[in-house]
């Protein structure tokens, strides 16, 4: 059976008197199925800002808003200074998707692959949660994020890719002066004062449920990287690529430890081998462990030399934040941007026109009686729809 076109007269807009959780216009789906009706009319979303190809709903922001409310919530924030916290962060929730949205779409243009973090991230996850059966382990990720499968994956990618594309844009270009180091190093030099302590790396390969017969193979997997990691390959690469414990989403990175801090037969090893040292792999109740030690420091005065990396890191993190911004300024400047009326970006790009422009809709054509007697074929009816944003920076023109 042929379907009947739905008249241009059955989509609408709603009413101002009407009862709506959204304002202003929003997209409207009309369905139809034998003769068009207005019933068939559905509210989807209103589009509050279009970001290149992209867009941004006004649940997306609510979405941010519960996910900063919970989080407070869960650090003790509550009552007056919660809604004053709230309050002071709702007016960066547009800016910060607008933020995001433009990071993850220079990491695609920039060909940055974060499939095998994800997907190590999601198996870590897996093991933890003891759910074996894909299916259990989707809807339990779905109740525990309220998010489907697909979306939290994504979700997880555009968050490693984010992190992947400020550590090599941005990270990589901020620069400390020699002479500003060594001029914090002497006016500060309380604060290194130190016992014995090392930092260390590490990289498990896990032996948790695997059967005897695969021991051998886990074993020699271990070695196989420690020959990795002596021979100058990074380590944190091999522990990011390889292991299988949390820290491996950090690149295998974990702290600085006192001496007493840990067991005396590692300490013993570790503390008396320079910076660089890989260990041999050791086996413990949940696998191989191969350490790597990053840094060490010797009671008193640590040299200029051992405290370096913490001075230079402590004289670039307040840089790093206004390189991000300026960075993201610059990516706002070169997009495609427009902001519906009555919403903010808090990080808007001086002199950017971000006008919301209403676009034109396609029009039926206009033909006169006579044109339409010479066709051999009649023309179909080209009805009016609304188009409230489109997936690409072009502008959709009727004909009249």
């Amino acid at each position: 059976m042929s379907r009947t076109p739905v008249p241009a007269a059955s989509v609408r807009r709603l009413s101002d008197n009407e009862d709506m959780s959204v304002r202003g216009p929003i997209v409207l789906l009309c369905l139809a199925s034998g003769m068009g009706q207005a019933a068939d009319v559905r509210v989807i979303e209103q589009i509050v800002a279009k970001v290149n190809g992209e867009i941004v709903t006004v649940t997306e922001l609510e979405r941010s808003r519960k996910v900063v409310e919970a989080d407070l919530r869960q650090q003790g924030v509550t009552g007056e200074r919660l809604v004053e916290e709230m309050k002071a962060r709702e007016k960066d929730f547009l800016r910060d998707r607008i933020d995001e949205l433009l990071i993850v779409q220079k990491a695609k243009e920039l060909d940055i692959n974060v499939d095998s973090e994800v997907t190590k991230q999601l198996a870590e996850i897996q093991r933890q949660s003891k759910l074996a059966d894909q299916d259990k382990f989707q809807e339990f990720l779905r109740q525990q994020s309220g998010m489907s499968y697909e979306d939290l994956r994504q979700e997880m990618r555009n968050r490693f890719m984010k992190d992947r594309l400020i550590r090599q844009e941005i990270g990589s270009r901020v620069n400390v002066p020699r002479a500003e180091i060594e001029k914090y190093y002497k006016e500060h030099q309380d604060q290194f004062v130190r016992e014995d302590r090392v930092f260390l790396s590490e990289l498990l390969i896990s032996t948790v449920g695997k059967d005897q017969k695969e021991i051998p193979a886990l074993e020699k997997k271990a070695k196989d990287l420690v020959e990795r990691g002596r021979r100058g390959e990074k380590f944190t690469e091999l522990a990011r690529d390889n292991s299988d414990a949390d820290s491996a989403e950090g690149e295998g990175r974990l702290r600085f430890f006192a001496r007493n801090e840990l067991q005396q037969q590692i300490a013993d090893l570790v503390f008396a081998q320079d910076r660089g040292y890989v260990t041999d792999p050791m086996r413990v109740p949940n696998g191989f462990l191969i350490l790597r030690v990053d840094e060490k420091h010797t009671a008193g005065l640590a040299s200029p030399e051992e405290v370096e990396n913490e001075i230079t890191q402590k004289l670039a993190d307040p840089r790093v934040e206004p390189a991000i911004r300026e960075f993201l300024t610059k990516l706002r400047a070169e997009a495609f941007l427009e902001i519906r009326e009555g919403f903010v970006d808090s990080g808007a790009a001086p002199g950017k026109d971000t006008t919301w422009m209403v676009h034109a809709q396609l029009k039926p054509e206009t033909v006169t009686k006579e044109e339409v007697a010479s066709r051999r074929y009649r023309p179909r009816l080209l009805w009016v729809i609304p188009m409230w944003y489109e997936r690409t920076a072009g502008r959709v023109k009727g004909s009249s």
